[in-house]
């Protein structure tokens, strides 16, 4: 499964080709098990981050949150997945916006920030930038969960990774957007979350999360 570089999910083909492999990626849905299992279903309101065709808004709906969510990606191929999915559901709200440049300021508070395998598109200093303003965005109590692919120093380890992936050869342009585990951590840590920790891992695939303290 080849990952493209940032413009190439604005293409039909990129969309198409990841979506016919979404559910064939290696252990995926042991993280989204464990992110499922941290989000109380008394959950208000959840914004997805990267949402793409809505498939973690489908999965927490599946798991019983009958929240109000609001689903952001820049792609209008995806949007239009999404679209598809949640044809007459008015609780999913989608809003077409880059994570490249900062969150809208008019879609309010949200009790859970979730986004899964689109963060590590962006740049370090786009990474962190964000990071603050979910903390913003997030109600006292708030959860952030953030399952995505990280950085590894080892060569082994990616080597391993890659030939589990189906990756023939190294992706310069995507690896180099990679950040690692303990710099995400603590970004979180520096920003004011709490309980901040990897809750689940599997090679270069982590669940990042943190809190928003009560107080």
């Amino acid at each position: 499964m080849e990952i493209d570089d940032h413009s190439k999910w604005l293409t039909r083909k990129r969309v198409d080709n990841y979506l016919s492999k979404i559910d064939i990626i290696p252990h995926r849905s042991e993280g989204e098990s464990v992110l499922l299992d941290l989000i109380s279903k008394k959950t208000k309101r959840i914004l997805d981050l990267g949402s793409g065709n809505g498939r973690l808004i489908k999965l927490l709906k599946e798991h019983g949150h009958n929240a109000e969510f609001v689903a952001i990606d820049f792609s209008p191929y995806m949007l239009e997945e999404l679209s598809k999915q949640f044809l007459d559901d008015t609780s999913v709200k989608k809003i077409k916006h880059d994570l490249s440049f900062p969150l809208p300021s008019n879609i309010g508070k949200f009790d859970v920030v979730v986004s899964s395998f689109a963060i590590h598109h962006l740049t370090n200093r786009r990474k962190k930038g964000l990071y603050s303003e979910i903390f913003m965005l997030l109600k006292r109590g708030g959860i952030f969960c953030n399952l995505d692919h990280i950085f590894t120093d080892s060569k082994h380890l990616n080597t391993f990774f890659r030939k589990k992936m189906g990756h023939k050869v190294i992706n310069k342009e995507h690896n180099k957007r990679l950040t690692k585990l303990d710099v995400q951590l603590d970004w979180l840590s520096d920003i004011g979350f709490t309980d901040v920790d990897c809750y689940w891992k599997w090679l270069e695939f982590a669940l990042i999360i943190g809190y928003k303290p009560f107080r």
